[in-house]
């Protein structure tokens, strides 16, 4: 009887944790067959476009980026530079005024945090005298490349509404965190953004290098505040029809905290922020799928649901192992799911393994020595998040 009741459940299991890990395997092989056909759309006509950047105290890294901004190869009469100096208490301001730019200071201690701040400074932008034709966000502490608004423009001629640009991480050999930071990163926002591209299902809002077109701005103000406002501001146009088009195309960098420690915020928001979004929206995608019949519901939840590969490969050799265990102790049934579930494992090292091919990036293979630190760091993470209780509001990654 507790065979048959262990078999059961097992199946259960497998059919929760098997199906996702499929589908990242099919993304993976999308975005390979997309790379190989992906040609770079053009564009006739000449945008204007304004560039919003939040910034908080942004002091050490907003210069960086306002000397990208000054090379950018666009006309210069049709872009401009908006920064919203969000509740600061140091020379953001005075930086990017003698830049030359646009600050909007705002001062509102009850509403911090990135939304709020993007909210407010839409609201400046939409209602300026000068009429715009979309809108580029930006983090403070990004670097950009020349073809930044290229991109964008040539994407809305070719009948986009919202963009998501590729921003990658910038690469840091001697640091284990970053660069299994940059591994998870590469894999999603890019391999998977592309496979996804080749489907044809919209891709999610990644915080860095999104556009919206002043018409969707307008029809659809800001109204997402959690810990992971750009996830959540992207299901909300989703659920309204309005898909978010993939630019593969790199328009920039990040650079990730060099300390674990400056990190451990921004990894905890950017996981256990999704949380309160999967309560919020998993009924609403699924009544959307039904009600619609359109796969790209199901994409949004199967995305929003999956946890990052690290702990999804950690679960299953959990379970793989417990299975192994069960078998020892006469449950025959655990040995054929033993099985299983090393194939899952198997199908992980797939898909990361496609990804990397999609990729092309030979550094990014040194990661795998890293992983068992990495695994570690974030099990630290989680116990601390387990006994201390999540941050429900948005704290600021420490600079380096």
């Amino acid at each position: 009887m507790l065979n048959e009741i262990n078999a059961i459940f097992q199946i259960l299991l497998l059919l929760l944790f098997g199906f996702p890990m499929i589908y990242l395997c099919v993304l993976s092989f999308s975005a390979l067959a997309m790379k190989r056909r992906y040609r770079p759309p053009k564009a006739v006509h000449t945008r204007s476009f304004a560039l919003l950047i939040p910034a908080h105290n942004e002091e050490k890294v907003i210069s960086s980026l306002m000397e990208d901004l000054k090379k950018l190869d666009y006309p210069s009469d049709h872009y401009e530079v908006f920064v919203v100096a969000d509740n600061c208490s140091d020379k953001t301001a005075r930086i990017v005024k003698d830049y030359g730019n646009v600050v909007f200071q705002r001062f509102d201690p009850q509403n911090r945090g990135k939304g709020f701040a993007l909210k407010w400074g839409m609201k400046q932008i939409l209602s300026n005298d000068k009429k715009y034709d979309a809108v580029i966000i930006l983090d403070a502490d990004v670097h950009v490349y020349p073809n930044l608004i290229q991109v964008m423009n040539a994407h809305l001629e070719h009948g986009a509404n919202v963009v998501q640009g590729y921003v990658s991480l910038k690469p840091e050999p001697d640091e284990w965190s970053s660069e299994a930071t940059r591994f998870g990163r590469t894999l999603n926002n890019y391999v998977r953004a592309l496979g996804r591209k080749y489907l044809r299902f919209p891709t999610s809002l990644k915080g860095i290098g999104m556009c919206f077109s002043k018409e969707v701005l307008k029809n659809n103000p800001w109204k997402a505040y959690s810990l992971t406002e750009d996830l959540e501001y992207g299901l909300q146009l989703l659920l309204k029809d309005i898909d978010i088009i993939f630019a593969p195309e790199n328009i920039g960098y990040a650079v990730s905290p060099h300390d674990p420690k400056n990190a451990e915020s921004q990894r905890e928001r950017w996981e256990l922020g999704r949380y309160p979004l999967i309560h919020r929206y998993t009924g609403t995608l699924l009544r959307a799928y039904f009600k619609k019949r359109s796969w790209k519901y199901l994409d949004a939840l199967i995305d929003l649901m999956t946890p990052p590969l690290v702990n999804f490969m950690g679960y299953i050799g959990i379970l793989l192992t417990m299975n192994i265990a069960l078998y020892s102790f006469g449950f025959s049934s655990s040995g054929y799911m033993a099985i299983a579930w090393f194939v899952l494992i198997l199908l992980g090292f797939l898909h990361v393994q496609t990804g990397l091919i999609v990729a092309q990036d030979r550094s990014l293979y040194r990661v795998f020595a890293y992983v068992p630190r990495y695994a570690l760091w974030k099990i630290k993470i989680y116990l601390r998040v387990l006994f201390k209780g999540r941050e429900k509001k948005w704290v600021r990654t420490v600079r380096d």
